[in-house]
C-alpha cells in the first residue's frame, strides 16, 4: 500500500522546467530511494512534498490526505519529517536542548526559546529525550554544544530530533552528504536500524551510491525533471536508460 502518492506533478521556475509529469509511489514500511544527477529536480520534488514549494500542476496525497497548500509544520504534524542535507540544528544549544526543542514546539511551528527551562523540569519529557540520545549514542555529549559536534554526530542528533515526533515518513535529503566513509557507514547501520524498530517508511535523496544500494528497496531515477526507470536496486544497476542519464552511454552503445 503506497503511503505517498505523486500523480503528474510539474514544477517551471520562469523558462525552466524543473519538474515534468512526475509519478511515484513510496510504498509503506519500505526504503525508497530518489536518484538521478545534478539538476534532475530531486530537491525540488523533495520541496513539494514537504510544503516548500507549492506544484504548479499534479497531486501529492500521503495516507489518503492532500499535502498541497499546508504549510510545513502542519505537514509535519501529518506525520512527515525532513531532514536536511545540512543538519539544521542550534549550534549555540546543547545537545540536550536541541532534543528538547521538538517537545515544546507550539501548534502553530514556532516556539520559545526561554521555554527551555520550563522542559527541563518536566520529568516525562527529559525521560523521552535522554531515551532517544541513548539510541543514538549522543548520551555522553548531551552537555556539549552542538556546533563543536562531528557531522556525523549532527546527523544523528537531527534524526533524533525527527524520531522524537513519531513520524510515519522520514524523507532524508542527502544524509551522508559531506561526511567521511565511517560516518557514513555508520549512518547506514543506523537508519536500518530505525527501520528495523520502528513501524516508519523512508524516502531517501542520495548521491552516494554505496548509501542507496546499502538502504533502498525500491529506487526511481529521475532526469531532466522525469522518471526514467523505478525498480528494485538489482534491476537498476546495470539498467541501460541508467546507465545514459549517469555515464552518457547511449542505449545503442551499451
Amino acid at each position: 500500500m503506497a503511503i505517498l502518492e505523486v500523480k503528474n506533478v510539474g514544477k517551471r521556475f520562469g523558462g525552466l522546467q524543473a519538474l515534468g509529469d512526475v509519478n511515484l509511489n513510496v510504498e509503506e514500511n519500505t526504503v525508497h530511494a530518489i536518484i538521478g544527477p545534478n539538476g534532475a529536480g530531486k530537491s525540488t520534488l523533495l520541496n513539494c512534498l514537504v510544503g516548500k514549494l507549492i506544484p504548479d500542476t499534479g497531486s501529492v496525497m500521503f495516507d489518503g490526505q492532500s499535502v498541497l497548500g499546508r504549510k510545513p509544520y502542519e505537514i509535519n504534524q501529518m506525520g512527515i519529517s525532513r531532514v536536511f542535507q545540512t543538519p539544521e540544528i542550534f549550534g549555540d544549544l546543547t545537545v540536550m536542548e536541541n532534543m528538547l526543542i521538538p517537545c515544546f514546539a507550539k501548534r502553530d511551528g514556532a516556539f520559545e526559546m526561554n521555554a527551555i527551562s520550563s522542559v527541563m523540569n518536566q520529568k516525562e519529557v527529559v525521560e523521552k529525550a535522554e531515551h532517544m540520545l541513548e539510541d543514538m549514542n549522543l548520551m555522553d555529549k548531551r552537555q556539549m554544544h552542538a556546533a563543536s559536534m562531528s557531522r556525523g554526530d549532527k546527523r544523528r542528533l537531527e534524526i533524533a530530533m525527527c524520531l522524537s515526533q513519531e513520524p510515519r515518513l522520514l524523507l532524508l535529503d542527502e544524509p551522508t552528504a559531506g561526511m567521511a566513509r565511517a560516518d557514513t557507514n555508520n549512518t547506514i547501520d543506523l537508519l536500518k536500524r530505525i527501520k528495523e524498530e520502528r513501524d516508519i517508511t523512508i524516502a531517501i535523496i542520495e548521491h552516494d551510491m554505496h548509501v542507496v544500494f546499502s538502504l533502498a528497496e525500491r529506487i526511481t531515477v529521475l532526469a531532466q525533471g522525469t522518471p526514467l526507470v523505478e525498480d528494485t536496486p538489482d534491476k537498476i544497476k546495470g539498467h541501460p536508460k541508467v546507465r545514459e542519464a549517469y555515464l552518457g552511454e547511449s542505449q545503442d552503445a551499451a
